[in-house]
């Protein structure tokens, strides 16, 4: 019988290979603690205070409507990590996640605009409709890899593209889109009270409200825990992500399971435009948020396709989006969040590979100890 597979970088950076002990949180302090740093630096650079720029963000980022847009930002990048986490978790890279989510959101937010439902008919509706049509569009790059072989790395940014094109298309539709009245902005019609999910009063002090799919959020993270680690599928998938000959060998459908995660990431894309649509615009328009699917794949590297660290992930991206609105009323540029965040990115990268690589030695020196304190016969036992 063959020994344990080695261990890759891809898999080290995908967060296949688990951290044991308490070191799986020197990582990423090491990488917030580097990238403070950094910013630092650069900020003595440009001449602002690091100290009174921290310190300024800290403040602001902790105002009652400053946590209540952190919490709203944070539930749609964490859609978007777990979409993302989805195809890591099979060696799968969906690119295509910001597309995905753009496209499901306009065909929903028509749909969602068109129909009159009873409320909870109405919202099941819209995100139903988000969900397949994101599952839809992220078939087709499954399919070209399992029928043609095609790098969905490629596929993916290429259908991102074409749903960027097919979308401005749409709304350039009669059937699809109005004009919004008192601008030149252009939308689907907007989705009546009973497709409206209202929002929650969770933080004092403001009259701002928190989304109330970010219920829906907190599920899908529960959902994707237990179908990931707790289900035959799961382990399926993780098999075929590990090594697809050796599932391949335990009887898996490996092309099956490609199909079936890549429509599974695309469903849950689906669903990283709902909290917008359905909590605030109610309709899609030219100015309906972008780029999410990207700052998902940052996320779900930076909490290891975890779906706690994701969370953790998702509200240090929100909370340093949201201070960095305040850096200009005080002459500082805003992109040295943007700077920081990168840094963080890289860094958790790097320092997740050097912990992993403090384990192996430490491990080495352990099992070089007690062979070092052993008799001479269990030392020739174990080396039997």
């Amino acid at each position: 019988m063959s020994g344990p597979a080695k261990s890759t970088f891809a898999d080290r950076l995908l967060g296949r290979v688990r951290l044991r002990g308490p070191v799986v949180l020197v990582a990423p302090i090491l990488a917030i603690v580097f990238a403070g740093l950094i910013t630092s630096i650069v900020l003595l650079i440009t001449g602002d205070p690091p100290l009174d720029t921290l310190l300024l963000m800290v403040e602001y980022g902790t105002r009652p409507r400053s946590i209540v847009l952190t919490l709203n930002s944070a539930t749609y990048y964490y859609l978007s990590a777990l979409a993302v986490a989805i195809g890591f978790r099979m060696n799968l890279f969906n690119i295509g996640v910001d597309g995905q989510y753009r496209l499901a959101a306009l065909v929903a937010a028509a749909v969602g605009g068109a129909v009159t439902l009873p409320a909870p008919l109405h919202v099941a509706l819209i995100i139903f409709v988000a969900m397949v049509v994101g599952a839809g569009w992220a078939s087709i790059a499954g399919l070209l890899k399992v029928r043609r072989g095609v790098s969905e790395v490629i596929s993916t940014i290429m259908l991102n593209a074409i749903a960027t094109a097919l979308g401005a298309w749409l709304l350039n539709k009669d059937r699809f889109a109005v004009e919004v009245s008192g601008s030149n902005n252009i939308g689907t019609k907007p989705i009546g009270a009973s497709g409206q999910v209202p929002g929650l009063e969770l933080i004092p002090g403001t009259t701002s409200k928190v989304f109330g799919l970010i219920i829906l959020a907190i599920a899908m993270g529960i959902l994707y825990h237990v179908l990931i680690n707790k289900t035959r599928f799961g382990f399926d998938l993780r098999a075929t992500g590990r090594s697809e000959s050796a599932a391949v060998a335990s009887g898996v459908n490996v092309k099956r399971m490609v199909l079936i995660a890549m429509m599974l990431s695309g469903a849950m894309a689906g669903l990283v435009g709902m909290p917008q649509l359905l909590g605030a615009s109610y309709s899609y328009s030219l100015d309906f948020p972008t780029g999410l699917g990207f700052i998902g794949i940052a996320i779900a590297l930076l909490g290891r396709n975890n779906p706690v660290g994701i969370a953790f992930g998702a509200l240090l991206w929100a909370f340093l989006d949201t201070s960095s609105n305040i850096l200009q009323l005080h002459e500082i540029s805003p992109d040295i969040v943007q700077i920081m965040q990168g840094t963080i990115v890289l860094s958790v990268i790097v320092a997740y590979e050097l912990v992993h690589r403090y384990q192996i030695s430490a491990g080495q020196r352990r099992v070089s100890r007690q062979l070092a304190s052993a008799t001479p016969t269990q030392a020739e036992g174990a080396s039997a």
